[in-house]
């Protein structure tokens, strides 16, 4: 069952078109990564599924109902965490928390001392107190206190140190185990590679590529490094290799994955002493479509 779903989204800001035809879909349980680079149209989208902005085309549903005329009534059943957490200076973080709580109709103490003291949160400070990092505290104890059934998490880490950053992680776990769902925008790849189940990428306001890892996977690159008894000859000739550098006997090199059978079998006429693979990233996957797209000249993936 879609959580989610956009059809051909379109929001527009005069002449400019800030998203294009997005079309998202987030399942019950799930946690969905939407990544892409500052301005590409993340928080524009998240604003319409919010009902803050009104979408200028195509249609928006959470769980199947209208984001913009149905917004009261999704409210009640979802978490919002923003990338950049405004809070009532002369209250306390322990109050906004209560303060969120309280709206959303819970009262589940255990769970907000439990969080509170995973974050290292002081809750007794007044919040004009709070570092950047601190206020984000607050709004992710506030979201992962309530019994939500959609998180909607816009660069929620910002600010976080690593160790916070593995906290958070923990809680978007504990979300999805149980059977909540999770849209999660960001720009920490490996975050994102971590936690999500399927990922979109957005560019220029369009979706330009979406999928569970493994099936993106096939888009991208293995990173290999290889040494051999004998020199490898006929090698710059072989289909589907890039970006190779030899060093000490030692051959680094990236493969397309549709080739890498025939590049293993012929590296291994020459006598394999040594052979690494890394398996491609995300990133990969994410810088190649940037280089291919914003630079025609750089061949199938510029110099990822």
């Amino acid at each position: 069952m879609s959580v989610i779903k956009t059809t051909n989204l379109t929001k527009r800001f005069g002449k400019f078109t800030a998203l294009d035809g997005v079309n998202i879909e987030v399942n019950k349980g799930e946690v969905y990564g939407f990544i892409g680079p500052n301005g590409a149209g993340k928080s524009t989208t998240i604003r319409v599924l919010l009902g803050i902005l009104k979408a200028t085309d195509g249609k928006a549903e959470i769980f199947g109902k209208n984001v913009w005329t149905d917004a009261v009534n999704i409210h009640k059943r979802i978490a919002y965490v923003p990338g950049d957490v405004n809070l009532w200076p002369n209250l306390t973080g322990g109050e906004v928390i209560d303060l969120f709580v309280k709206l959303r109709g819970g009262n589940n103490k255990s769970r907000r001392e439990e969080l509170i003291k995973k974050f290292e949160l002081d809750p007794t400070k007044k919040c004009r107190t709070y570092s950047k990092g601190n206020r984000q505290k607050v709004a992710l104890v506030a979201a992962f206190c309530s019994d939500a059934d959609l998180y909607i998490l816009d660069e929620p880490t910002s600010g976080l140190d690593p160790l916070m950053e593995q906290v958070f992680q923990g809680c978007v776990i504990d979300a999805k185990n149980a059977g909540k769902s999770v849209l999660l925008s960001s720009h920490i790849l490996s975050e994102v590679e971590k936690l999500c189940d399927r990922v979109g990428i957005i560019r220029q306001g369009k979706i330009i590529e979406t999928g569970s890892l493994s099936e993106l996977r096939h888009l991208t690159r293995t990173n290999l490094v290889v040494e051999t008894k004998q020199p490898i000859t006929s090698f710059s000739k072989l289909k589907g290799v890039h970006n190779v550098e030899e060093k000490d006997q030692l051959l680094s090199f990236q493969v397309d994955m549709e080739e890498l059978d025939a590049v293993i079998k012929h590296v291994s006429q020459f006598g394999i002493v040594k052979l690494e693979s890394a398996p491609p990233t995300l990133e990969d996957l994410f810088m190649r479509h940037y280089q291919v797209t914003e630079d025609p000249d750089s061949g199938v993936g510029g110099s990822v």
